[in-house]
């Protein structure tokens, strides 16, 4: 049923892990093409990586289309505003931060502690492979520490690939952000199996040329890069957490072969996929 205008649907929101200064929530959000986006403010910075769905965000630094993979930026105080259009419900996992805890942290990665996010978002990029999964392992409840550490590296990774991204931010037309929209979807339901050019062009109705150049325009990757960086992000999260074989998370993913996972997995994470399981592995294997 359809939201009237003074009633938005609102995400849910579950707190994971808090310090002094900063703060993470896995945030929900169920709203689709017939809701219409309301304003909203940042309390405090933040760096939120999307987890599932897309989504248009717009602020003061910019607009872009949110993928997978993909940092939300905002500054504090700064309205926004997201927009379903293209599809249904978007899953986040947000860090926030203290103005001034940010301060200090970007006074020593970003050269000012007035530092202001000046794009939207940062695109998905397996060289920030190692930030979403350290997000990502807040959901599997580590100590107050370790916690804190990762929060603190996530906003220096993404401090330090800020500029390299902000290239890719200008918005294509509304139109070819709805198709490119699709194929993202689309891409995450059917990770699992073999996609080529021809199925994904004509989920967005592009040529395929046109969808290549839009693709790259959006999301700062090509198509194959997204999808390995995907599969890779869900190979990590199920390292950690399952008990499950090397070769059948692999194969499960979307890698016809092990060697070729092991050499993607290295190349993204910096270490084999059965050395990351030994040090991030929730579900630790039997004696």
């Amino acid at each position: 049923m359809s939201q009237t205008l003074d009633r938005p649907r609102l995400p849910s929101k579950r707190s994971l892990a808090e310090g002094e200064g900063w703060s993470v929530a896995d945030i929900l959000c169920q709203a689709g093409p017939e809701d219409r986006p309301f304003e909203e403010r940042h309390g405090a910075v933040s760096i939120s990586v999307v987890a599932a769905g897309s989504f248009d965000y717009r602020t003061d630094s910019g607009h872009g289309l949110m993928h997978p993979g993909s940092f939300l930026l905002g500054n504090a105080g700064a309205c926004f505003q997201c927009g379903h259009s293209h599809g249904r419900g978007d899953r986040c996992l947000a860090l926030s931060f203290a103005p001034d805890v940010f301060a200090e942290i970007a006074a020593s990665h970003a050269g000012s502690a007035r530092y202001r996010f000046k794009a939207a978002m940062l695109p998905s990029h397996r060289r920030l492979g190692h930030a979403v999964w350290g997000l990502e392992s807040l959901l599997h409840g580590r100590d107050a520490m370790q916690a804190e550490q990762q929060v603190f590296a996530i906003a220096e990774t993404v401090l330090r690939h800020i500029d390299a991204g902000a290239e890719s931010t200008v918005a294509p037309s509304v139109q070819d952000q709805r198709r490119i929209g699709r194929a993202l979807r689309h891409i995450e339901a059917e990770a699992h199996r073999a996609l080529d050019l021809t199925e994904l062009a004509s989920v967005a109705a592009m040529s395929k040329y046109h969808f290549l150049r839009q693709f790259r325009r959006i999301t700062g990757a090509t198509p194959y890069d997204y999808l390995i960086g995907l599969r890779l992000r869900r190979a990590a999260a199920r390292l950690a957490a399952e008990r499950a074989p090397v070769a059948a998370i692999a194969y499960d993913s979307g890698f016809g072969d092990l060697s070729t996972f092991n050499g993607a997995f290295r190349a993204a994470y910096g270490l084999a996929p059965g050395a990351f399981r030994r040090r991030h592995g929730v579900a630790r294997q039997p004696a």
